[in-house]
Parts: C-alpha cells; sequence; structure tokens
C-alpha cells in the first residue's frame, strides 16, 4: 500500500521505518527541510528495537508535501494536536476523494482537521480516524535514527464522518492491525491516553523537573500519590464516555501499569522505564506533555463533560494548575467546544455531525 507519512517526530520517524520495513511503499515528509537533510540525502532511516539496529530504505523521503500525498491511500499524521490545523490547511489542495488520514492520536483533530479542509476550500472527501496512542512508544535517537520499545497491539479507532469508517477502517489496519472499530471519532478522542497520563505527571512534578538537569517522568515521576491522581483523573474520562452513550471497553489507564489488557500490551511500563529513553530535560512551560495533552486535551476533556453536565473536579485542578504554571489560560484555548463553535449543539446534534460529517 502507498502511505504517506507526515511530521518530523518521533512517531512520525517510527512509523515511516516500521511501515516501510513490513513492505509499504512509504513517502515521509517533513516541513523542516534542513534538520531532515540526513534524510533527504540518503533515503534511509535506522530503525532500533528488539531485533537489533539495521537500515530501512524509504519509498520516499521529500519536503514537498503534494509529491506525498499524491496517490497515497493512507496518510499518517502523527503530528502533535497544536499542529493539526496548520496541516489541514497545508494538505487541503493535495487531497482526493477516498484517502484516509490517521490521527495517532487525535485529541478530536479528526474533526478539527476535516473543517480545516472545508475552511481551505477542499470539498475532497476525506476520511479522518484518531486513535487511543501512538502506534509506538519510541524516541528518536538522531536526525535519522528512531529506537521503538514496544509496539501497540490494541488501537480503538473511530472515524469522522463515521458513515465513512467501513471504507475506512480495513485501509488502516492493513498498516495497523491492532486497529478496534469505536463507535465514531468522538469516542475516540475520549480513549486518548495522553490527556489522562501526561498531565499529573508534567503537573505535579514541575519542581523537580524545573531543579534537575534531567528527570525520566514515568520513573521517578510516577510516585505512588500521582498514580491516585491519574487513576481518579481516569475515572473521569470513563463516567464522561458512559454519559454520552459509549459502551466498553473503556481501556482503564491502571491496566497500562498493571495488566496486558491495555493498549501496548504486556509490562508496557517497565518496557518504557527499562529502556531509559525518557530520562531526559524537560523545559516545563514548553513541553509537548504541557502544550499537547494539558492545554488542548485536558482542555477538550473540561469542555466536553462541562457540555455534557459530568462533574470533572480533578481534570478542572489540573488544568488550573497547568495554566498557572505557563501563565495563560488553558480553558479558553482553541480545542474547547466553545472555541470549536460545538457547544451550541444539543446531543442529537452531536450524533449527527459525528455520523454524517460537515455539511
Amino acid at each position: 500500500m502507498r502511505i504517506a507519512v507526515l511530521g518530523g517526530g518521533n512517531g512520525s520517524y517510527a512509523a515511516a521505518a516500521d511501515l516501510a520495513e513490513q513492505g509499504h511503499e512509504v513517502r515521509l515528509w517533513r516541513r523542516a527541510a534542513a534538520a531532515f537533510a540526513p534524510v533527504l540525502e540518503t533515503g534511509t532511516l535506522l530503525l532500533s528495537d528488539h531485533r537489533g539496529r539495521r537500515e530501512v530504505r524509504l519509498g520516499l523521503a521529500t519536503a514537498s508535501l503534494a509529491q506525498a500525498l499524491a496517490g497515497a491511500e493512507l496518510i499518517v499524521a502523527p503530528l502533535p494536536a497544536f499542529g493539526q490545523l496548520d496541516l489541514a490547511w497545508a494538505m487541503a489542495a493535495h487531497l482526493s476523494d477516498g484517502q484516509v488520514v490517521f490521527l495517532p492520536p487525535g485529541s478530536f483533530g479528526s474533526y478539527v482537521m476535516a473543517r480545516g479542509l472545508r475552511e481551505a476550500g477542499s470539498r475532497a472527501e476525506v476520511a479522518f480516524a484518531e486513535t487511543g496512542t501512538l502506534p509506538y512508544l519510541t524516541r528518536k535517537h538522531g536526525a535519522g535514527e528512531v529506537a521503538v520499545t514496544t509496539r501497540a497491539s490494541r488501537l480503538p479507532t473511530g472515524v469522522f464522518p463515521a458513515r465513512l469508517a467501513a471504507a475506512a477502517l480495513p485501509v488502516i489496519r492493513e498498516a495497523y492491525p491492532a486497529v478496534e472499530p469505536v463507535e465514531d471519532a468522538l469516542s475516540a478522542a475520549l480513549m486518548n491516553a495522553g490527556p489522562v497520563i501526561h498531565p499529573p505527571l508534567i503537573v505535579m512534578n514541575a519542581g523537580p523537573i524545573e531543579h534537575f538537569p534531567h528527570w525520566d517522568i514515568h520513573n521517578e515521576g510516577t510516585q505512588p500519590a500521582i498514580r491516585r491522581v491519574t487513576t481518579a483523573l481516569d475515572g473521569e474520562r470513563m463516567a464522561l464516555r458512559e454519559a454520552l452513550g459509549y459502551g466498553p471497553p473503556h481501556f482503564p489507564l491502571a491496566d497500562h501499569y498493571e495488566s496486558d489488557r491495555w493498549m501496548y500490551g504486556n509490562l508496557a511500563h517497565d518496557k518504557l522505564v527499562g529502556s531509559g529513553d525518557w530520562r531526559e530535560r524537560l523545559e516545563l512551560t514548553r513541553h509537548r506533555y504541557m502544550r499537547e495533552d494539558v492545554a488542548y486535551g485536558l482542555a477538550f476533556l473540561v469542555s466536553l463533560a462541562d457540555w455534557a453536565g459530568v462533574p470533572c473536579p480533578v481534570a478542572r485542578g489540573l488544568l488550573a494548575i497547568g495554566s498557572a504554571i505557563c501563565g495563560e489560560d488553558f480553558a479558553r484555548g482553541p480545542r474547547t467546544l466553545p472555541a470549536l463553535g460545538l457547544d451550541r449543539l444539543d446531543r442529537s446534534g452531536m450524533r449527527r455531525l459525528l455520523g454524517e460529517g460537515i455539511a
């Protein structure tokens, strides 16, 4: 299958190397041409995982978005939520009917990007899908090298609009067999683990993050008190899913630490900590856990709970503290229902939007 992988982050490099090694024709695009130069020159990535370190040849490495997207059946875009709208505008002139865009994960970016296409003048019928996590626990080790600690074994995935799910999901499954269908894109957005696991870690570890030159937020940063907050926050997420009529499995985050039932399978947290790849220098106010998972993901969760009339005191408190740390009001950010113009919908209107798409 011809696949376009967009972006220059950990997830994009992992996806490009992994999918190319599976035999797909992978075109990797990155906007920052200077940082991309080593890959542009060689057309390869170095992939490290449990099988060792080896070179993987891409179908194409390109700084041309049009070239990457032309004829792609599947477009994998593991960009942070704050980059999704700009990417939609950039893609608009180059998309065609029947293409599938996969956001792992999305923070309801499926709707944001679909609306962005329309705003940019595109009338292509494109399916957007999002899932609950990156398909990989991964970190880049250099300009052209990526290490994959483990791969996801379950990927709950919803499609926007849901009427295109029957056509879109088999395309995604050809690349990611671990995909499990859920009701719609909002259900998938409420599977996103980032706004649950990362806000307590980044907010409650603020002191040591600013003090120590390196800090493993998933090792010494994951203490019992923080786990209890995470469990309470996850309870609010699952209560919101149930209030909106979404059925199990809800993928409780406790399974990530304690069982093989979560998205990364057995011993995922132990593998993550054991890799050492997450012991790093963290810039508290700029880190992706703050800028994506608090400012976008958690703000979206709180605004959705407000719309649905579901209490979320832990989520609201973490959002307020994150806002205070950064000196911004994340509750008024761009990924809230009022900012998206969706707070005016009633529940039947929301169901129509999720099922049929943007008129």
